[in-house]
């Protein structure tokens, strides 16, 4: 059965075919059924393998650099980490047609949670726990730069064009000039000027995994980075409602100028977000959605 593509650029890719690479290069693993993840992301495909494992393959070449960070950060930092993070078993290499490297990682058991959803204060301290874990471990002599310098580690000031480009985009989700006004408020914030940390960059529902009431686990580490500790803030925007994200807040204990550039972070990247994925992605659509909508409301209410 081929995998439904996302992106034009994008190889063929047939469950039958993985299954072949499988065979091919790690034969333990030989027969094992193998099964779509109904949650597989923009950048890879993912398919589960038998019971206890999933294969991830890039679906672009542009995100065969974030595989290869996964590969050589997750073990170092999974140890460090109060929940379980996917952590590669197998490296693949490029066989049957298909031009790039690929992982086999641990099975991690879980569900995405829904934006909004009253999911009590349990996760949302989990969450801040995660992050306060990932921003404290000790970075040794990596830096800001190379495969660790990111967009959404650096400066908001960067992203202003690109964020109000976007606005038009939006326009059926919400008045355009109140998305300008809430995002020139936004922007008043001083950018931060701390000390660089391990970010993860891309905490939103589809790469979070919980099961009664608590996080239990974290995804897609292909945007690991180093760099503001307040882009992470963003799960408190596109995941919680007003009661868990207080809980968050009070958790996080961070200042009012972080706080305020995580919420500037999360409005930019859902603005930015929304008009690509409404007609392609609807489950991302939702995350944007819900995150602009909570942002203006947080904005509105000062």
């Amino acid at each position: 059965m081929p995998i439904t593509k996302l992106h034009a650029s994008e190889p063929d890719i047939d469950i039958a075919q993985v299954g072949r690479m499988v065979a091919d290069q790690f034969p333990r693993w030989a027969g094992l059924p193998l099964a779509p993840v109904s949650a597989s992301g923009t950048d890879n495909v993912m398919l589960r393998l038998g019971e206890g494992l999933v294969v991830r393959l890039p679906r672009t070449v542009s995100a065969v650099p974030s595989l290869r960070k996964e590969v050589r950060y997750a073990p170092v930092l999974g140890p460090r980490l109060p929940v379980p993070v996917p952590i590669p078993l197998a490296v693949g290499a490029p066989g049957r047609g298909y031009p790039w490297p690929w992982t086999v990682s641990g099975w991690l058991e879980g569900g995405n949670p829904s934006p909004g959803d009253a999911h009590g204060p349990s996760l949302a301290v989990d969450l801040a726990d995660f992050i306060a874990a990932l921003h404290t471990a000790d970075v040794g002599t990596e830096t800001s730069a190379g495969p660790l310098r990111t967009y959404r580690g650096g400066p908001l000031g960067a992203r202003d064009v690109l964020t109000r480009s976007a606005i038009g985009g939006c326009a059926d989700l919400l008045d355009p000039a109140l998305l300008t006004e809430a995002w020139d408020e936004a922007r008043r914030v001083p950018e931060g000027a701390g000390e660089a940390v391990w970010i993860h960059t891309d905490l939103q529902p589809g790469n979070l995994l919980a099961a009664g009431g608590r996080l239990a686990g974290v995804l897609d580490w292909g945007g690991l980075a180093i760099g503001d500790p307040a882009v992470d803030l963003i799960v408190a925007w596109n995941l919680l409602d007003d009661e868990a994200r207080a809980v968050f807040r009070d958790a996080m204990d961070v200042d009012q100028p972080t706080w305020n550039r995580g919420r500037a972070w999360a409005l930019s990247i859902g603005i930015i977000a929304y008009p690509f994925y409404v007609d392609t992605n609807p489950q991302l659509a939702r995350v944007s959605k819900y995150q602009i909508e909570q942002v203006v409301a947080d904005i509105s209410r000062r």
